[in-house]
C-alpha cells in the first residue's frame, strides 16, 4: 500500500528521533497535499509533531487564493500553519537570471527560519520521482559537476524527501480516490520556465523511447550517488593529508599541487565549506584559485570583499580581509 510504504520511509528517515517536530513545506499543490495527509496520519499516531509552513511569493494573482486554501486546510485538520510573504523575509538576494532559483532560495531561508523558531528537527519536502528527473536534465542543460548530477537526496541535513522514488501519477491517483482537494499553479505549465519545458517535452520523449525509463533512471541515479559518496570519503581523507589545523587551516602547497586536478578542485570546495566561506561555485572560479596556488610567487588572492587566500613559503591559508 502506497501510504504505508511512505510511512515506513519516513520512519527510516527520522531514525531514532522521539516524536520529532517536522516542518512541512506546504504549497497547496497536489504533491505537498499528499504529503500533508501522510504526515497528519503520523501525527495522529503520535509519531511526529507536525507544523506546516507556506510562503507566498506574491508573483501570481492566484497566490493569495493558494494561501487561503492552505490556511483553511490546516484549520480543518487542526495543524499549526506558519504563513509569510516573501517581502517579510529579512534576506537580500541578487537576481541571477533565474526566477526559479530565487524562489528556491527564498523558500529554503523561510523553512530554515521556521525550523529554528520552533526548535524542530526536520523539514519535509514533497519532491517526487518526476521532480528528480527534471532536476537531472535541468542541471545537464545548465552545466554541472558529478555532484550536481546526483540530484536530491532523501535525507540531506535537516531536509527529508520521502517521495523521491514515488511516481506522481500514483500521488494524483491517491488524491482522486480519497476526494482530497488541492490547488493548481498555472505557471507550472508555462513554457517560459526551463523546468516546465523538460517536464512537457523531454521526459515524455524518453518514456516514449523506452517504457523502462523511470526504473533505469533510478538505477543510474543510485550508482551516481554511490560513487559520489565514495568520492566524498576520499576527499575528506585527502584534505586531512594536505591541511593541518593550526591557528587556522594551513595547506601544504607541495602536497596540494601533487594531486590530480579533479582532486584539487574538490579539495578547494571542501576547504571553503570547512572555513564557511560564501562563494558562487563555478569552473572558472576554481581555476582562478588553482592558477594562483600554482604560481611560483607568494602573495594574496582576493576571493571577495571578506576573504583572502594567502600563500607563503610553500603554505597557504584563508584569512578574513582587514
Amino acid at each position: 500500500m502506497l501510504t504505508q510504504e511512505i510511512k515506513n520511509k519516513l520512519n527510516k528517515l527520522i531514525g531514532a528521533s522521539q516524536k520529532p517536530k517536522v516542518i512541512l513545506g506546504l504549497s497547496g499543490g497536489p504533491d505537498s497535499i499528499f504529503l500533508f495527509h501522510i504526515l497528519k496520519e503520523l501525527a495522529d499516531e503520535n509519531v511526529i509533531e507536525l507544523i506546516a509552513a507556506h510562503l507566498n511569493h506574491d508573483w501570481r494573482e492566484e497566490a493569495k487564493q493558494d494561501e487561503v486554501f492552505c490556511k483553511n486546510l490546516c484549520k480543518q485538520y487542526n495543524v499549526p500553519l506558519i504563513a509569510k510573504h516573501a517581502d517579510d523575509l529579512k534576506i537580500n538576494l541578487k537576481f541571477n537570471g533565474s526566477k526559479e532559483e530565487i524562489g528556491r532560495k527564498l523558500r529554503r531561508y523561510f523553512f530554515e527560519e521556521v525550523l529554528k523558531e520552533h526548535n524542530a528537527q526536520f523539514i519535509a519536502l514533497a519532491h517526487h520521482l518526476q521532480d528528480q528527473q527534471e532536476t537531472f536534465f535541468w542541471r545537464i542543460i545548465r552545466g554541472c559537476t558529478l555532484s550536481g548530477l546526483t540530484c536530491m537526496r532523501e535525507k540531506d541535513g535537516v531536509y527529508i524527501r520521502p517521495l523521491l522514488n514515488i511516481n506522481k501519477e500514483n500521488l494524483l491517483k491517491y488524491l482522486k480516490e480519497n476526494n482530497l482537494d488541492f490547488v493548481e499553479d498555472e505557471s507550472n505549465t508555462s513554457d517560459a520556465f526551463l523546468r516546465n519545458r523538460i517536464r512537457k517535452y523531454v521526459l515524455p520523449s524518453f518514456k516514449k523511447c523506452d517504457e523502462r525509463f523511470d526504473k533505469k533512471f533510478q538505477d543510474t541515479l543510485f550508482h551516481l550517488q554511490k560513487e559520489e559518496s565514495f568520492l566524498k570519503t576520499l576527499i575528506e581523507k585527502t584534505f586531512e593529508s594536505v591541511f593541518e589545523k593550526k591557528k587556522n587551516l594551513v595547506g601544504d602547497l607541495k602536497k596540494f599541487l601533487a594531486l590530480d586536478s579533479v582532486l584539487q578542485h574538490r579539495v578547494i570546495v571542501y576547504w571553503f565549506c570547512k572555513e564557511k566561506v560564501n562563494f558562487n561555485l563555478s569552473h572558472s572560479f576554481i581555476l582562478e584559485i588553482t592558477r594562483f596556488l600554482s604560481s611560483p610567487r607568494g602573495g594574496v588572492h582576493e576571493l571577495n570583499q571578506n576573504w583572502n587566500i594567502k600563500k607563503k613559503n610553500q603554505f597557504f591559508w584563508i584569512e578574513k580581509s582587514a
